[in-house]
């Protein structure tokens, strides 16, 4: 059983699947946008592939450094990002885009490896995700507007 283990969002943007699949593979943009309100990042190692490795750090406003190093373990163009969270906390994040009149409709499915670490996490990692939304569409607007 997931559900205890699963952190879900989801939410429609004014963007094409292929805008917000190209944030995710372009480092530079997604060195703008992900993570918290408030974060920067530096990345280290960036392969956008499959078993691709993600190695980077989070610069948080309270000055410190978080180490992150992920696997791409799934990536289907323009479709979906399967994530895979490779230090504590250990988890998959799943974000898959639908096209929808208006937009693209993006699911954002974060899968802890136990329930007791998702519990631990839920109350800062729900409200980041969508902080990680919120600014992933901060990045797209300004793409936009400077085409």
């Amino acid at each position: 059983m997931t559900e205890d283990r699963t952190l879900s969002t989801s939410r429609t943007l004014p963007y094409t699947p292929k805008e917000i699949y190209g944030a995710f593979a372009s480092a530079c943009l997604l060195a703008a946008w992900w993570g918290p309100e408030g974060f920067t990042n530096t990345f280290e190692i960036f392969e956008f592939k499959t078993e691709g490795r993600w190695k980077f750090v989070m610069h948080g406003p309270d000055g410190k450094d978080y180490l992150n190093e992920s696997i791409f373990k799934e990536l289907v163009n323009e479709a979906k990002v399967v994530i895979h969270h490779a230090c504590p906390p250990h988890f998959t994040l799943t974000v898959e885009l639908m096209p929808v009149s208006n937009g693209t409709h993006l699911t954002w499915n974060q899968v802890f490896d136990d329930a007791q670490t998702a519990q631990a996490v839920k109350q800062r990692a729900g409200p980041a995700n969508e902080q990680n939304i919120d600014r992933l569409t901060q990045v797209l607007s300004k793409a936009a507007s400077a085409d």
